[in-house]
């Protein structure tokens, strides 16, 4: 870094930026295809998307999953129990745990949008190698390590503390 640069932000090399600008972009672009034509919001994309991938979840644990607050996940799992999308079950030991899973339409519906979301990542990623694929998929998984370690209450930020 240039001396003269110390202090000075410049958002086109500051990762959160670009990551969030990225992150943004790509959901926006992809909501297209799922709100569109399938009338989902990216709240319930996730969502459907989650419980495709982990078969039975709580609310809590999707707000974990997907960083969306409490009241986005309430607002988006009522739209796809409305839709019969997915289903509600309440725990069978603690009665406050309601279980949610796919509904067989909601299956039906995800056999055709997740080919199309898959064939839309590929047109994104088609100017990486496999390999710069993968490298980048690792990297940012070390970028989400550093991320959850800065987030542990262990960990203090404070200057002169590493």
């Amino acid at each position: 870094m240039d001396s003269n640069d110390i202090g000075e932000l410049r958002l086109e090399g500051f990762l959160p930026y670009r990551l969030s600008n990225i992150a943004e972009r790509i959901s926006q672009a992809l909501s297209l295809i799922y709100a569109e034509q399938f009338d989902l919001t990216i709240a319930q994309w996730r969502i459907l998307a989650w419980l495709q991938q982990e078969r039975t979840l709580s609310a809590k644990r999707i707000c974990e999953l997907t960083a969306m607050d409490k009241a986005r996940v309430s607002r988006a799992v009522n739209q796809l129990v409305e839709r019969n999308l997915i289903q509600r079950q309440r725990d069978d030991e603690d009665q406050r745990t309601l279980w949610l899973s796919l509904a067989p339409s909601g299956r039906d519906l995800l056999k055709e949008v997740v080919p199309r979301a898959l064939d839309w990542e590929a047109d994104i990623v088609a100017t990486l190698s496999a390999t710069e694929y993968r490298d980048l998929l690792r990297l940012l998984s070390k970028v989400e390590k550093g991320l959850a370690r800065l987030d542990s209450p262990t960990v203090s930020t404070a200057p002169g503390t590493d």
